[in-house]
């Protein structure tokens, strides 16, 4: 199977930087470009990509909101393909709002080309992917967190299936 990809950046050479290396993939094709978060939306109703890998922060409309509406069930594309967010700001604040806008991987713009053809084959699988960077600083997060009112689940409590094993 191809995966469909959409390229949303408004930098032309991104783009086809990013065109040329995702192209050369026997099991990718890419079936759009957008310059901005507008066009994407719009290309992505006619073209129907599996894929959208879309720069955070571009003119008119940013990666962020055209992730939303990408997303939107009742937003009007017609389907909600995968989205991959590429950034070179490498931001709490945009992973964050990336993931909460519905994008299944965030990746920065610095990673190697292997990089970015594996975090799309992840992606178009349904799967989901952080860069390394960001994955260690959302744990330590996380980790930082306090604890709700849920207790730990004990081999006392667990599944009567689980029980019956001691």
């Amino acid at each position: 199977m191809t995966i469909r990809l959409l390229l949303a950046d408004d930098q032309a050479m991104v783009r086809q930087g990013f065109g040329a290396l995702l192209d050369a993939q026997a099991d990718m094709a890419v079936v759009g470009e957008a310059v901005n978060g507008e066009d994407a939306v719009r290309i992505c109703r006619e073209v129907r990509p599996d894929v959208v890998l879309v720069d955070v922060r571009m003119p008119v409309m940013d990666g962020l909101e055209a992730t939303r509406q990408l997303m939107n069930p009742h937003g009007g594309v017609g389907h909600r393909p995968r989205v991959l967010m590429l950034t070179t700001f490498d931001l709490d604040d945009y992973v964050y709002e990336s993931l909460r806008a519905g994008a299944s991987g965030f990746l920065l713009k610095d990673a190697t080309a292997g990089d970015l053809v594996v975090a799309v084959r992840i992606i178009a699988a349904g799967e989901a992917l952080l860069a390394p960077t960001v994955t260690r600083r959302l744990i330590e997060e996380f980790a930082r967190q306090p604890r709700r009112d849920r207790p730990v689940p004990t081999s006392s409590s667990a599944s009567p299936r689980a029980r019956s094993r001691s």
